[in-house]
């Protein structure tokens, strides 16, 4: 039933209840049990213990588990260890980022209200929140939280903030009246919702709904049902470990039966068998990317961007769509005066912020008006500043400036009224408030009324007194313009006061359609003279026969740094849409300014109308919708999910909760975000600022590149040492390497060396490509193809150093071919560090982490080679300076093909 359609008496008889009345014990009891609690209810979640187990059961980690029992069979405890390390911090890592996933529940039954007043039994009680049931009467009041959702039944001047909830920054006005078409949840004033807040006034309500049947309830159970998938990384890191697990394991048998039949020992070739199957895992890749995911949000905390699960850092790289909320994320959330219209005189004011001080510059944009234009403005200003309940006070951040508190709207107008006219607080002090008019959502006017007293800013309107100043007061109104216009007779026009024509309200209304159609909130200001000894107080006394001062614009401005944030979005193949809850024309207005779009907004209500065919192709077309609720984001987000889309999305209220879960990236605003919606996302912006999203984008890129730089990197010399063991057996010669010599290339390969790639800066192209296909794996776009041909390109190599050197003795033969082997990695790291740009064009010093890995690691072998301790370790014998100077020319063999290769591919760019 849609309540807030029917009349507040028709409410009350369908849920037989009474005002005067309320409902009685035993018809509590008896509707308790039909609607149960006023609680929301959790479904069943993954145990701490399922989650610890999906963790451990991954492919990738079930072969290093293999990896390390391997290995400690082989004797090598310490290398056993190391991996098992790796395991267990990654698992405590994946458990503890889900575990705290399944906490937005919690945050959410914080909304729930402990206690409320409500009408049992013909009298008021004081009872737990929980027991309320459809039918009851409660009062609510500012400082109050709405226990349910509610019809309300009587309103005095009653407000309640509802952004966390429907997405419209500003408190709303509560009436009783029935509303006669279809609304959505934002435009239901006569109807307010459990968790939202109380800011003004006072009502009473009938509760309509209870517990999981609110839209509260709605929310939280649409936050359950939402079940994001493992990221992007996860995936293509699983589907990796299969494809590895099974060519390690063919790999082992052939090398095995090879070696039986060339008649080695069978307990030589099964360590030998078993050390290069631990050799070809890749054990470092879970620290590299647990590594990389760490710097990388350590990068983007300096953005402020907050990661909270680290797997999501590398799926931003992938973002193909980013759904973003309007107010306060592409927008400053700070309600700002951009137009006032006066004197048949329009002014429009930048909006950038200005600190606020007493001893101010005039404002350029009132140093050309001409002097009955100036006096205009002030009295103009001066009723903007007085007719306001918002207040200046110290900064105490900034003591020489001034910060105000209080309503947005209210805050933006006495901030252009210091701008532009005498200070605010000055002027208030002599001009005291007397009487006042609170702001009614039915008058939709405030109204104050002051002694009258000569001031310099008010000489002009002294001179238009009807009666002698010290018998006046002055009283301000302002409000909705088409309800000023209804109560005034006159017009300051020019350098006078004259009579209010139809013509001018004609020009008044153009001029307001004009700035509406810009997305822009109008109200008008108008005064009135009173006589001091006036009595009776009320809006039929005061508010009539006005004199319409002028009207003011005002917006919510974009983000100065948002339009370039959105153009290199789009510039990266990135889709911005604007999601909202906001009005249409302002969404659209915004809209417009950031270039997100050209196309005309879809409102909630023509999602409603959609089937899901048609909710399909709208999506793929549209990027801005309006009046949405928490039912639609969720919807938009799923559809495209369902395109192939990787889609992020923005949100800071309960409301965003479900789309921030079920979204690949969930973003949630750090200064106006409730706890939901942190809790439901992946990521939160401490400066709630779009570009700050693209700035993670960026990184996520250079994160999930440089991973592919590591596969390719240990993939391919991993390749090299296979086909040395693997061939030079067929060819007559021994097994070239020893199990210890395997592990040592391998611990300096995917150690330090990998470290250092992990860190590898953006290359100069990332942010001007699209995002890459979500479907392709780690090997795709010429990984896989590289590897195949570096690890054979160095594996003939190793092979003809081993066939040249053949006469040496065995030791003296596996040293060398040992010795080439390692240098051969180090000069590869160098080559793969770029895409396509050449190393020299990089430099050393772009990845100064690296180059110290380098050193280090041609340092560590020297010491292999030469020491005597490590040479016994390692059997390996010293090379001479002419042995050594060939094993460094053999292995830069694979740099340069690498490097002939990326210039090759450039030049069939040109």
């Amino acid at each position: 039933m849609e309540w807030y359609q029917l009349h507040p008496e028709d409410v009350l008889h369908h849920l037989d209840t009474s005002l005067d009345q309320g409902l009685s014990q035993t018809e509590v009891t008896n509707r308790q049990q039909t609607h149960g609690l006023n609680e929301l209810i959790e479904q069943d979640r993954e145990s701490p213990w399922q989650m610890l187990w999906k963790q451990l059961t991954a492919t990738m980690v079930l072969i290093l588990i293999v990896a390390a029992v391997l290995s400690g069979l082989l004797g090598d405890i310490k290398d056993a260890l190391a991996i098992f390390a790796i395991v267990i911090f990654n698992a405590g890592l994946g458990f503890f980022q889900d575990y705290q996933a399944e906490q937005a529940i919690a945050a959410l039954k914080k909304l729930a209200v402990p206690s409320v007043r409500v009408r049992r039994q013909n009298s008021w009680q004081e009872v737990g929140a929980q027991s309320l049931v459809p039918g009851d009467i409660i009062a609510i009041e500012a400082g109050n939280l709405v226990p349910a959702d509610c019809r309300v039944v009587d309103s005095a001047s009653l407000r309640i903030q509802e952004a966390s909830l429907t997405g419209e920054s500003e408190p709303v006005d509560k009436i009783r009246d029935a509303l006669g078409n279809q609304c959505p949840l934002a435009e239901r004033h006569n109807m307010v919702y459990m968790g939202t807040a109380v800011t003004y006034g006072r009502g009473q309500a009938v509760v309509i709904d209870t517990g999981m049947k609110t839209e509260l309830g709605q929310i939280a159970a649409a936050i359950q049902t939402a079940k994001p998938s493992p990221t992007l990384l996860q995936q293509r890191l699983d589907q990796f470990g299969q494809q590895l697990a099974i060519a390690i394991t063919i790999l082992i048998l052939i090398i095995f039966l090879i070696g039986l039949l060339q008649g080695e020992n069978l307990r030589f070739m099964f360590l030998t068998a078993v050390s290069l199957g631990v050799a070809a895992v890749p054990e470092g890749l879970p620290a590299i990317v647990t590594i990389a995911l760490a710097l990388g949000a350590q990068r983007m905390l300096k953005h402020q961007a907050l990661i909270r699960k680290l797997p999501a850092v590398e799926t931003l790289g992938s973002v193909t769509v980013i759904c973003s909320d309007k107010t306060g994320t592409l927008t400053e959330n700070r309600m700002t005066v951009t137009d006032l219209v006066f004197a048949d005189t329009e002014i429009t004011l930048p909006t950038a912020a200005i600190p606020l001080t007493p001893e101010h510059p005039p404002h350029p944009c009132v140093q050309h008006l001409q002097p009955h234009q100036q006096s205009a403005l002030d009295v103009m200003l001066t009723g903007l500043a007085l007719c306001n309940d918002a207040c200046l006070e110290l900064d105490p951040e900034h003591p020489d400036h001034y910060r105000l508190l209080g309503d947005p709207t209210e805050t933006a107008l006495l901030t252009v009224s210091a701008q532009l006219g005498p200070w605010p607080p000055q002027f208030r002090q002599d001009l005291p408030r007397h009487q006042e008019l609170p702001f009614d959502a039915n008058r939709k006017l405030m109204s104050t009324v002051h002694p009258f007293k000569a001031m310099p800013c008010l000489e002009a309107l002294a001179q238009q007194a009807p009666a002698p100043l010290s018998s006046l007061n002055l009283m301000f109104t302002k409000g909705a313009l088409d309800r000023l216009l209804d109560l005034s007779s006159h017009i300051w026009s020019a350098d006078r006061i004259e009579p209010l024509s139809e013509t001018k309200r004609h020009e008044i209304f153009q001029i307001h359609d004009r700035l509406a159609a810009e997305g822009k909130r109008i109200l008008g200001i108008a005064l009135r003279w009173l006589p001091q000894s006036s009595n009776g107080l009320s809006p039929q006394n005061l508010e009539q026969d006005l004199v319409l001062m002028g009207l003011v614009a005002m917006i919510d401005p974009p983000r100065p740094e948002a339009k370039d944030a959105v153009f290199l979005c789009q510039t990266a193949g990135i889709r911005p849409v604007m999601i909202t809850g906001d009005h249409p024309i302002t969404a659209n207005a915004i809209a417009q300014q950031l270039k997100i779009s050209s196309r005309p907004p879809l409102t909630g209500q023509d999602l409603t109308q959609l089937n899901e065919a048609q909710l399909s192709e709208s999506v793929q077309q549209v990027s801005i919708y309006a009046r949405v609720s928490p039912q639609h984001k969720l919807a938009i987000v799923r559809t495209l999910q369902q395109q192939g889309q990787i889609v992020a999305m923005t949100g800071d209220g309960i409301n965003d909760a479900p789309a921030l879960k079920q979204a690949d990236i969930g973003v949630a605003m750090g200064i106006t975000g409730t706890d939901v919606a942190k809790q439901a996302a992946d990521m939160i912006l401490l400066n709630d600022d779009f570009s700050t999203i693209v700035a993670a984008v960026r990184e996520g890129r250079v994160i999930y590149d440089n991973i592919r730089k590591f596969i390719k990197y240990t993939l391919s010399g991993n390749c090299g040492e296979l086909w040395v063991i693997l061939m030079a057996p067929l060819v007559g010669m021994p097994i070239p390497l020893l199990p210890l010599q395997i592990l040592w290339i391998n611990l300096l390969a995917d150690g330090l060396l990998a470290i250092g790639l992990s860190v590898e800066p953006a290359e100069r192209n990332i942010m001007r490509r699209s995002p890459y296909s979500p479907t392709e794996n780690l090997f795709s776009r010429g990984v896989g193809r590289d590897i195949a041909w570096i690890g054979l390109w160095l594996g003939c190599l190793f092979l003809g150093v081993g066939y040249w050197g053949w006469q040496l003795d065995l030791a003296q033969w596996q040293t060398f071919i040992f010795t080439t082997l390692a240098f051969s990695r180090i000069f590869l790291v160098q080559a793969i560090r770029g895409e396509q740009e050449s190393f020299f064009k990089m430099g050393v010093l772009s990845n100064k982490p690296l180059l110290g890995s380098v050193i280090l690691t041609t340092g560590l072998q020297l010491l292999v080679l030469y020491n005597p301790m490590f040479q016994k370790i390692f059997e390996t014998q010293p090379l001479s300076v002419v042995e050594l100077l060939l094993c460094l020319g053999v292995a830069s063999l694979g740099f340069l093909a690498v490097e002939l290769q990326k210039w090759g591919l450039r030049q069939k760019k040109r």
